[in-house]
């Protein structure tokens, strides 16, 4: 038997893939596999890596055999390195969401393992158990690289499956992951979830002194921004080289294996647990609820349940993000730093995403953007014209009878701030000659509604003209209070702002260089002259985004009134929250048939 190196060259590879297009995702493969041809001797792509992860019914579209993957890779050649990829696996019965081995032989790739991911999220975003179906296996196995295991996502967040692989032999821990962006409060330049994989990542690289690499998805799906931020994991525990975020690229590294043999020597915490197994294995079976087949009883489950273990907070879902808990147990209405974002990292976020949902998922190199003179269109075109440049962003002033002249005027500094000219359509004549015509009686408000319309009817024809898409300016706040005008301000397709509360739009417009005059002015959608938004919502900004954030962090209304927040504010704040859900909904089909779509038939928006 062939002497296994001391060192292994592995990459980890960043991978965006066309969403749906295994073909086409293929053809990439190879041609980055060509360029590491005879600098790495294992070449690493994510979860899904064939299609894209979310998406949903079309899963057996873009399914395919493990052998089909391994002979659409291609001749390998002198120096061609082994490959692991996530793929969606096509099986006599439902799809599996699986990790693959192939080894570079003479005659092409060949299968040299299949790992089948047992660990679906069904929770938050994710609703991957509706779509494939689980695995029910975790082993590690021999490659001429020595024994490796592979995990997919989430299964590595459960410290069994790497602690089983470790026990099998493995020095090589390889994770394929698609884990979507949450968490952007400041910290050391990271989202917050990619501190949960380093707490997995070196937690098992430590207690078993294995090598552990995790590759990460990168990209934009449906609005899902995948941070990228590859690691490997040393033995020991010390973080080794880290991939970019945000964007596609790789990472490599040398992993020398007699580094796991001098840090199992120096710490040996796993022939411990391998010399104890049999009593911990004897106390598993033996735990209150647990039989010997590893089943549990309908009896305890309710009792968990009753417990106060809700879905969502098993030991077989991703552990939540840290969550902002106060020490007294209830919010401090003054607390700002809850809204405190990383705001380099949210521009880079954003910058990605509007890329990846213009460009590559839906194919436009243009967007036409409705300029108000306020902050929110304000951020919007600052972000879209440094994500793809000015020649591609065509701004459009669409002023009323009532609007005022100032906005107009601090509309056209945005404009010379980023450079880029707009166009002026006025829509007095034709509301006007509406009212006139059916309507002389129409109230201020029935107004606004229908110049809102009306804007929105000219940005999607002009953006028709320019063969562009227009681009949403909301805020969350706006969404969650249901202050917009349905399907006008909430029409564009793309909306880069739509997650960020008015006052992190404010701090984001600071960072970003918007002119003052536009951030320090009352907030108004000049509509009906003289009237501001605080003024028809009744709370200020900064007072609504706590309450708002707090009530979606769980908390009732009571507990921030018992907190100290004015009655009047909470009371108003959730009356809108909870009477506007309706307004952030798609229209409601009646169901009549097996293919309703939306329900049965179900595909992603950018697929």
């Amino acid at each position: 038997m062939p002497q296994i190196p001391s060192e292994i060259r592995v990459e980890l590879v960043q991978f965006r893939p066309a969403k749906g297009k295994v073909e086409d995702n293929l053809v990439r493969i190879r041609d980055l596999l060509e360029a590491s041809r005879g600098k790495a001797d294992l070449v690493v792509f994510p979860e899904s890596s064939l299609s894209g992860y979310f998406v949903e019914g079309a899963v057996d579209e873009v399914s395919r055999w493990p052998d089909q993957v391994g002979q659409a890779l291609g001749a390998a050649g002198p120096g061609a390195p082994d490959v692991v990829l996530g793929f969606y696996e096509k099986g006599r019965g439902p799809a599996h969401n699986s990790v693959a081995w192939y080894s570079a032989t003479p005659d092409g790739y060949r299968l040299e393992y299949r790992h089948r991911k047992i660990f679906l999220p069904t929770y938050g975003v994710f609703d991957e158990a509706r779509f494939v179906a689980p695995g029910d296996h975790i082993a590690a196995f021999d490659t001429r690289f020595g024994r490796v295991g592979m995990l997919v996502c989430e299964e590595m967040l459960h410290s069994l499956a790497p602690t089983l692989l470790a026990l099998d032999g493995a020095e090589l821990v390889i994770v394929v992951a698609a884990s979507p962006s949450r968490d952007f409060r400041p910290r050391e330049g990271r989202p917050g979830n990619l501190d949960m994989w380093d707490v997995a990542g070196r937690s098992a690289a430590m207690e078993h002194g294995v090598h552990v690499a995790i590759c990460h998805l990168v990209g934009s799906e449906g609005g899902k921004v995948f941070p990228g931020g590859s690691t490997f994991y040393l033995p020991g525990g010390e973080i080794g080289p880290r991939g970019p975020l945000f964007e596609e690229g790789s990472v490599a590294a040398v992993l020398d294996r007699t580094r796991v043999d001098r840090e199992r020597a120096r710490s040996p915490l796993l022939s411990d647990l391998r010399s104890h197994l049999p009593h911990l294995v004897s106390s598993l079976t033996g735990m209150n609820g647990l039989s010997r087949d590893g089943s549990v009883s309908v009896g305890e489950a309710e009792d968990a349940e009753s417990a106060g273990i809700a879905a969502g907070e098993r030991s077989g879902d991703e552990p939540r993000l840290p969550r902002v808990i106060p020490a007294s147990g209830l919010p401090d209405p003054d607390d700002t730093r809850i809204l405190e974002l990383d705001l380099p990292l949210v521009e880079k976020a954003l910058i990605s995403f509007l890329r990846d949902e213009i460009n590559t998922r839906r194919g436009f190199r243009d967007v036409v953007v409705g300029v108000s003179g306020g902050v929110d269109s304000a951020v919007a075109l600052f972000l879209a014209v440094r994500a793809l440049g000015a020649e591609h962003v065509h701004p459009f002033f669409l002023p009323y009878a009532t609007s005022s002249p100032a906005s107009l005027e601090d509309g056209r500094r945005v404009l010379d701030a980023v450079g880029v000219k707009g166009r002026t359509i006025e829509i007095t004549a034709a509301v006007d000659a509406y009212v006139a015509e059916e309507e002389p009686s129409l109230s201020d408000l029935r107004r606004g509604n229908l110049a809102a319309r009306l804007r929105s009817v000219i940005l999607w024809d002009q953006a028709a003209r320019l063969a562009a898409l227009p681009l949403g300016t909301g805020n969350k706040s706006e969404r969650l209070l249901g202050y917009f005008t349905w399907h006008a301000d909430d029409s564009p397709p793309v909306n880069p702002l739509g997650d960020l509360f008015k006052t992190q739009v404010w701090a984001l417009a600071r960072h970003l260089g918007v002119p003052s005059q536009v951030i320090e002015k009352a907030p108004s959608a000049d509509l009906v002259r003289g009237v501001h938004d605080e003024d028809e919502l009744g709370v200020g900004y900064a007072v609504a985004d706590r309450v708002l954030f707090w009530l979606l962090q769980g908390y009732a209304a009571d507990d921030l009134i018992r907190a100290g927040f004015e009655t009047g504010d909470v009371e108003t704040v959730e009356q809108r929250l909870e009477g506007t859900h309706w307004k952030r909904e798609l229209p409601t089909v009646a169901m009549l048939s097996a293919s309703s779509i939306g329900e049965f038939y179900l595909r992603p928006v950018d697929y």
